[in-house]
Parts: structure tokens; sequence; C-alpha cells
């Protein structure tokens, strides 16, 4: 069986540095990671064509007439009998190829597959340009789906460059797919790849937007499930992807999200609202507001991705979510945990997390740009847009009657929303003793009594910053006494990484919820 964006040997920039961590729990890890996106890749093979034979449709011009050997005339042409068709794009003449539509192309019906023929070849891309109709009136010049509102952030599904509604078996490679408000739109569609491809200054939506959305802003169940976006470029787009509205079980891998100082909204590299049990593996995130950000949804595993220059590298909230074995570093805040009116759970284990605290102040829909931001590893308690003490841009045209903001307690207690992952405690390290190369570590914490904790240690080097984690060395499990208080101890024979200089722990408890990073303790030798 093949796994299309799934080999294992694939390395991402700004990891190299890694090889010490791929000890016997990190090759579990990646190769859960590997068996999930199997998983998902299994379920979303497009449906056979209709006929034996398919036929193709050749587009040798740019020119958008809706004449044969257009872009136009091959989707139409395809739309009439789905399945029958494969459509090859190769103009003829000199590179580069660009096709601005002159108004919005029709939605594409599947299966069929739509490929940049020049890609395999020589590495270019043939380019699908919006500017052809969609007038550039910066950062107002795509409009949501609310009277007023605008850009990144705000509900919409104006103006894609494809669209794939209710439909399932597309896959398109091979293209440059810029100056939409939407780069792709996956709108209650299933069972489709996006691969290969660079997307960029799509300025309204998202580079590429999956959702379940009803039309009225509500989500759908089992619409928008076992779609792939696989080795795309996205830069300087809106948000990078999103997963909205009952998007659920697709796979996002070995993707680069970027915003760099062109970007007019560098917002999120991929925003999950009410999107739900998803595999985010092998991406890197760079330059955002967030690098992913999690907004109620729920049970999304998040895994061996890269996290670096962003305000926060990740903003959660919602139930259940896993974010396992990533690198995450150079950030203002690695990993933000919100509150929510439904309090957040998030499982945070075994990443290297280190070198945090930067000044980064981005903070369009999401990250922060107050002074008095508290920076580090793991934070619980940071606001997002939908809190009276966010600072930043909540969205275009986006300005909420103060008093419907909720408020972080104690300020406005009672009525207000408590401290994410039941404000667990983090562990104390008591103390930590190494002797050649053997290491004992003993420590206490204080939670709900008579539970069970898995408590992970962290080796750090004078790089790493102050409380956080740049290298997994062990767990240990532990039950709390009628108290609330555990003893935990921890002797290791090999500490990876050399000689690190302090070490950190978290605890996670019984359901799910991990704890801020101890503070560090040094070594006595």
């Amino acid at each position: 069986m093949s796994c299309n964006g799934c080999t294992l040997g694939t390395r991402l920039p700004g990891t190299e540095h890694r090889e010490e961590n791929l000890q016997p729990h990190r090759i579990r890890q990646i190769a859960t990671s590997a068996l999930l996106a199997l998983t998902t890749q299994s379920s979303a093979q497009p449906a056979p064509p209709a006929t034996s034979t398919v036929e193709v449709l050749r587009v040798t011009r740019t020119a958008d007439d809706g004449n044969e050997g257009s872009l136009r005339w091959a989707i139409e042409r395809s739309n009439t009998a789905p399945g029958r068709f494969r459509i090859e794009i190769a103009p003829t003449g000199p590179a580069p190829h660009v096709i601005k539509p002159a108004s919005p192309l029709p939605p594409v019906k599947g299966p069929v597959q739509i490929e940049g023929m020049a890609w395999k070849q020589t590495g270019d891309f043939i380019a699908l340009d919006g500017s052809g109709y969609i007038e550039d009136k910066g950062i107002e010049t795509c409009p949501g789906a609310v009277p007023g509102q605008y850009g990144a952030n705000v509900r919409t599904t104006s103006l894609p460059g494809l669209a794939l509604i209710d439909t399932t078996g597309i896959d398109i490679g091979g293209l440059e797919i810029r100056n939409f408000c939407i780069g792709v739109l996956i709108h209650r569609a299933s069972g489709n790849v996006i691969h290969d491809n660079r997307i960029t200054a799509n300025r309204g939506g998202a580079g590429v937007m999956l959702t379940g959305d009803d039309g009225n802003g509500n989500p759908t169940a089992a619409t928008t499930m076992h779609n792939k976006v696989l080795r795309n470029e996205f830069v300087d787009n809106g948000d990078g992807l999103e997963l909205t509205r009952g998007a659920s079980f697709n796979l996002v891998a070995h993707n680069v999200f970027r915003a760099t100082i062109n970007g007019q909204e560098p917002s999120q590299g991929i925003e999950i609202l009410l999107g739900h049990d998803n595999v985010l593996i092998r991406n890197r995130f760079e330059g955002y507001s967030d690098g992913v950000q999690i907004n109620g949804g729920h049970r999304n595993y998040i895994s061996d991705n890269v996290f670096t220059g962003n305000t926060f590298g990740l903003s959660l909230s919602g139930n259940g979510n896993i974010i396992e074995g990533n690198t995450i570093f150079d950030n203002a805040v690695g990993i933000a945990v919100r509150p929510a009116a439904q309090m957040t759970v998030a499982r945070i284990s075994r990443n290297s997390i280190y070198r945090n605290g930067q000044d980064i102040a981005r903070c369009w829909s999401g990250g922060s740009c107050d002074p008095k931001l508290r920076k580090g590893g793991i934070v619980f308690g940071l606001p997002s847009g939908e809190h009276a003490s966010y600072v930043g841009k909540r969205g275009g045209g986006v300005n909420p009657d103060p008093a419907t903001l909720s408020k972080i307690c104690p300020d406005g207690a009672p009525r207000c929303q408590g401290a994410p992952n039941g404000g667990l405690a983090a562990p104390v390290i008591d103390s930590a003793r190494q002797s050649e190369m053997r290491l004992t570590l003993q420590g206490h914490l204080q939670a709900s009594p008579l539970s069970r904790y898995s408590v992970e240690v962290f080796a750090n080097h004078p790089r790493a910053g102050g409380a956080e984690g740049e290298i997994f060395v062990g767990e240990v499990v532990t039950t709390s006494d009628a108290n609330g208080q555990a003893k935990f101890s921890l002797i290791l024979d090999r500490v990876p990484g050399g000689m690190p200089t302090t070490f950190t722990a978290t605890a996670t408890s019984s359901d799910g919820a991990t704890s801020e990073f101890s503070q560090p303790v040094a070594a006595d030798r």
C-alpha cells in the first residue's frame, strides 16, 4: 500500500537538530502518526470513474473565453459527465503560464483529476490568478457573510478560485492558486485531495477552506470528511487553511504554512472552528498570530509539526485535543490554553518546547498585542477575541458589544470563565541528582484526591529558556492520596541530549488535561 504524503524519512526545515529525540518513544509516536494518516488515506480514495476509460481534456490556452482549450471549457465539459474526464493543464508557448478568469469559474463536480502538467517535469506551477475579476481593495477586498465584515476570520465562502461543493473524488495538483478570497473551497464535500500546489495571497477566508457550513453558519455532520491536503506551500493567505463547522476526519500533512512581512492578515496557519477528529502531522507554521488555533474543536490530533516565529504556536480550546511530539520554539507563547464556556481539556505530551518568550506581537483574530502578555512554553488563561481582555483585532468590521464579551476569572466573578485544564497545577521537582549518566529525580504535585496522574520530565540546555521542556527524558505515573498529594520519582540510566543544565516536568490527569511546566531545577552533580 502506498502512503501518499506519509513517508517517514521526510524532514521539515528547522528540525535537523532534533536527532537526539529519535528514541523508541519517538519512533512509536511517528508510527502512530503514520497509522492515522494511512487510516484517513484508505478512507479518502476518490470514487472510481463512471467509465472504464478516462478521457483527457487538455487545457492548452490561458485565455478565459470558454472556448475549447480553456480551463473554463474543460471544467464545464467535465461537469457534464463526472468521472469520465481528466483535465490536464499544459498551455502552449513559453512559461510562465497564468490563467486569469474574467468571472468566477463554475464549481467542479467530481470525480475528476485536475493537474498542472509542468510541475512533475520542471517544478513549475501553472498559475490560476483571481486578479482578473476581483478588485484589490486591500484588507477590505473580500467580504464576509455578515454585511460590513471582511477579511480573515469572519464567516465567508465568497469568491473562491476552485469550488468543490457537495461533491467527492476531486484531485487537484500542480497549480499556483493566488489572489482569490479563498484559494480552494471544499464545502460539504468529502474524499478530495489537494496536493503539491502553491497557494498564496488569497486574502479573505483561507488558502484552502474545508467547511460544513449549512448556509446559515451552522455546522453539518458527516458532510466534509476524509479530505487530504498534502505537500502544499501556503504563503500570505488570510488563514492558511480552515477546518470549520463540522469538518471532520480530514488529514493535513507535509505542508508549509508561512506568513511574511508582505502578508496583510497574518492570522492563523490553520484555524479549526467546530471541526473534530482531524489529523495534522508534519507541517511547518511560521509567522502567524497563531500557528494553529482551535475554537471549540474536539479530539483533533496534532503531531510532529514545527511551530516557530508565531505569537502563539498553538492556541487551544475544545475537549480531547492531543498535542504530541511537536517542535515548538522561538514563539512568544509556545502553547496557549484558553478559557472557554465549556472548559478546555487538552493533552500536551512529549513535545520539544524551548526558547519561547520572544518579543512577537501579531494579533489578527488571534495571538496578542498585549505588552503585558505572560509568555512561555505552556501558558494557561490567555484571552482570545471572545474575551473582554483581548488586545488585538477581532476581524475586519467586527465590533462586538462589550457587554457580550466573556470575562476570565476572577474578573467578573461569578459570571466568568475558569482556568482551562481544570486549573491543574504544575508539579514541583524537589531534587535532581546526576552522577555520570544516571539521573535521579524526585518531586510532588498537589491535585485532586485519589486520582491518577502521568508526570513527564524534560531536560533543558541553557538556550531553552525558563520553564519549558526541550528534551523529553522520561515519564512516571503516580496517584494522589486523600488530601490530593502525590509524590513521584524517576531514575534514568541515560539522559538524552548530552549534559543538560535544568529539568522541568508537566502533569497530565487521567481525563487528558496537562499542566503548565514546573519551575526549572538544576541537577546536583
